[in-house]
């Protein structure tokens, strides 16, 4: 389990190489890298700030790392988000799951990826060469958080 919350960009093929050198029998990996989108509702996109408060922002990502390899069978699972200033394009989040079988892999990246659009304790704010404005979560992405507790 590997959790990072950091201001630097990560590059995903060494982060994964060093997560399938520690597993037993890898059988299926699934990633997942965000990146920065360049265009919003109210024009382009300058750049997108993220706020988080060190300490609890680690806790809580390994918090749900944790839910997740209690619901699927993962041989190992990584977390990296970024903070700070992040121009568009850029990468933003990696998540990453080592499993026997591709079915755990997906499944346990999927639930990750819909807890960190959700509920992740980062603040983000869109910058606007006229203005800025705070993101919240778009309905669709709490629903499908939702289907989790299902």
């Amino acid at each position: 389990m590997t959790v990072k919350v950091q201001q630097k960009d990560f590059e995903a093929s060494k982060e994964v190489a060093a997560m399938v050198d520690g597993c037993r029998n890898p059988g299926a990996i699934v990633t997942f890298t965000g990146l920065v989108r360049g265009h919003e509702e109210r024009g382009k996109l300058e750049a997108l700030e993220l706020e988080h408060f060190p300490g609890m922002t680690e806790k809580q990502l390994e918090k749900v790392e944790g839910e997740a390899r209690k619901r699927w069978d993962l041989q190992d699972c990584l977390i990296i988000h970024r903070h700070g200033p992040l121009k568009p394009k850029e990468q933003i989040v990696l998540v990453a799951c080592i499993s026997a079988h591709r079915s755990d892999a997906f499944e346990a990246a999927s639930f990750l990826m819909d807890w960190l659009k959700t509920e992740a304790p980062f603040w983000k704010k869109e910058i606007y060469s006229d203005g800025t404005s705070w993101v919240e979560a778009k309905d669709a992405d709490q629903e499908k958080a939702r289907e989790w507790n299902k």
